[in-house]
């Protein structure tokens, strides 16, 4: 091997080992901004109570914004609102959102930060017990609000959906009869009947899960530093950090 080979392997040996130094190493490499999160509460990914505010998304952001230098401020805001703040640029970070085409209009979807979790339905009552999907057709499903849960779904217009801001909301829409069904991601879903101690199920239909995003207002001077977010995040996860606070969440699902 020629020392020009030498020397090229070298430096990407070099460049390999002190990725995760220089985003550490924040201040330092990375412009020290203020970033406004968009965010709904949506426990246990995202907790915003008078003086409490965290959840395993939050979290997370927390550890990779600290190793950037950077400062972080929350905006609540329902669901819909945050996708719509995010395309004007009014916040910079969306945590959590599915990867969709329409979003990636005003978005930009910098790392796959979180968990695939499954698409569970619940129920109440027996005869809204969901074993295959034709079993929706007919019942009444409560939704998130700007949620999308897979493509067959929500492009699915034969179905009767009612929608709410909050997992909360829908949960008590069915205890109400408003809705037959509710569909949620696994870990909030469980979360949420937990805390409202309701006598919910689940059915035995499910769909697996995608992985959710940080992301990115197109308008934010902070896109400009997506590669850095993606190495900070490698960081936590070598350190076993992201590892850790997933199985916080997973093992305390209601407090």
């Amino acid at each position: 091997m020629d020392v020009r080979n030498v020397r090229l392997r070298l430096a990407s040996w070099l460049l390999l080992f002190t990725m995760p130094v220089l985003a550490q190493q924040g201040t330092e490499t990375v412009e020290p901004l203020t970033v406004t999160v968009g965010v709904n509460h949506s426990p246990p990914y995202r907790i915003l109570e008078a003086g409490h505010k965290g959840g395993l998304y939050l979290e997370i952001f927390e550890e990779i914004a600290d190793r950037l230098g950077w400062q972080v401020k929350y905006r609540e805001a329902p669901f819909r609102r945050v996708l719509l703040m995010l395309q004007r640029g009014e916040v910079d970070v969306m945590l959590g959102p599915l990867r969709t085409d329409g979003r990636e209009d005003y978005m930009t979807f910098v790392a796959p930060a979180f968990p695939p979790e499954r698409r569970l339905f619940f129920y109440l009552d027996d005869d809204h017990r969901i074993t295959r999907y034709n079993d929706l057709y007919g019942r009444t499903v409560g939704v998130l609000d700007g949620a999308t849960y897979f493509s067959r779904f929500d492009r699915d217009r034969d179905l009767i959906k009612e929608s709410a801001p909050h997992y909360e909301n829908l949960m008590l829409m069915m205890e109400k009869g408003r809705v037959d069904v509710v569909i949620a991601p696994e870990l909030v879903g469980l979360y949420t009947i937990s805390r409202l101690q309701l006598p919910a199920q689940v059915s035995p239909f499910f769909v697996p899960g995608e992985r959710s995003w940080i992301a990115v207002s197109d308008k934010s001077p902070a896109l400009k530093y997506a590669d850095d977010i993606r190495a900070a995040l490698k960081l936590i996860e070598r350190e076993g950090i992201k590892e850790n606070l997933v199985l916080k969440y997973l093992e305390q699902p209601a407090q």
